[in-house]
């Protein structure tokens, strides 16, 4: 028999398990759609990158841009969750906290599941093809770092930091979106945002050490050991420098400057309050990085107003 209760890291009242119907739970599941911290952590580098863009042309983001990247985000997450499910369901089904998923739980096919992930990608292709040519070529561009990110865990200490280059890819797809190029704010922003996922997935991977020791997984927070407070601390303080460094060469006005400063602060008292023996902290924190991140768009979305 299956197991239907709430997966460890989602919420004990989230909406999947409260409102969702029985025969949609384990496909809502197998995307995560009952944990969208994920979903946020994807998009909003994407709608920073649109908030920048907007604002060095002295204007409010699109709209229609945030809309389209909104449920990309939430697709294409979906779709890269059920992925690595499939790969990694022999690993899944010797660690506590991701035993009862969906495709390990038996609730799920591995065939069910490539249809799944076949039908996010179609949609999610669909609204590509609506954001122009530069951006078209890095949307499939990143398709490649999304296809290796399972396997990283197998052959680095450093999973979190491929985690990076892919989560963020997302600030230089919709800088070209909006704009048609890709220039150095755009890339500034996406290495500050790599220095950003390094240090939350680095925090979250906390939660499975013992885990992660006993079936052989390596990670960042492994790694690093008792030595992972400090080094989120250097990751954050990176990740701040670099964004204030796009908005000084995007030209962004002062109003940038307070939320910044705010943003800054968030990262700041996380790398402070971080602990390597307490997994449901070290949770916690990972996802109060969604209003880290909403921070940092309303900083840049401000850029815009020159005073």
């Amino acid at each position: 028999m299956t197991s239907t209760a709430p997966l460890p890291d989602a919420a004990p009242a989230n909406w999947v398990d409260r409102h969702a119907p029985a025969w949609a739970q384990p496909w809502l599941k197998l995307g995560r759609f009952d944990r969208p911290t994920g979903i946020w952590l994807l998009m909003l580098p994407g709608w920073q990158a649109i908030a920048l863009a907007g604002a060095m042309a002295g204007k409010a983001p699109s709209l229609r841009l945030l809309f389209l990247f909104s449920v990309g985000a939430a697709l294409m997450r979906a779709a890269g969750c059920a992925f690595n499910d499939v790969v990694d369901k022999d690993f899944d089904a010797k660690v506590a906290r991701t035993a009862n998923r969906p495709i390990p739980a038996g609730q799920i096919s591995v065939a069910q599941a490539w249809l799944f992930i076949a039908a996010c990608c179609a949609i999610s292709l669909a609204i590509l093809l609506t954001l122009g040519t530069l951006a078209i070529w890095l949307g499939a561009g990143s398709l490649l770092l999304i296809a290796a990110y399972p396997f990283m865990k197998r052959i680095t200490w450093w999973p979190q930091a491929w985690l990076g280059l892919t989560f963020n890819w997302g600030a230089l797809l919709g800088y070209a979106a909006a704009t048609g190029t890709l220039e150095a704010p755009a890339w500034l922003l996406y290495a500050g945002g790599f220095f950003w996922t390094l240090g939350y997935d680095t925090i979250y991977a906390i939660q499975d050490l013992e885990d992660d020791a006993l079936a052989g997984v390596k990670s960042s927070a492994r790694r690093l050991g008792a030595k992972a407070p400090r080094a989120i601390g250097m990751f954050y303080a990176a990740a701040a420098a670099l964004a204030v460094f796009a908005a000084l060469q995007g030209g962004l006005g002062l109003l940038f400057a307070p939320l910044a400063a705010l943003y800054g602060a968030h990262l700041w008292l996380q790398a402070t309050r971080v602990k390597v023996d307490e997994p449901r902290l070290a949770l916690a924190l990972f996802k109060s990085n969604t209003w880290a991140g909403l921070i940092l768009f309303a900083a840049l979305a401000l850029g815009a107003v020159r005073i």
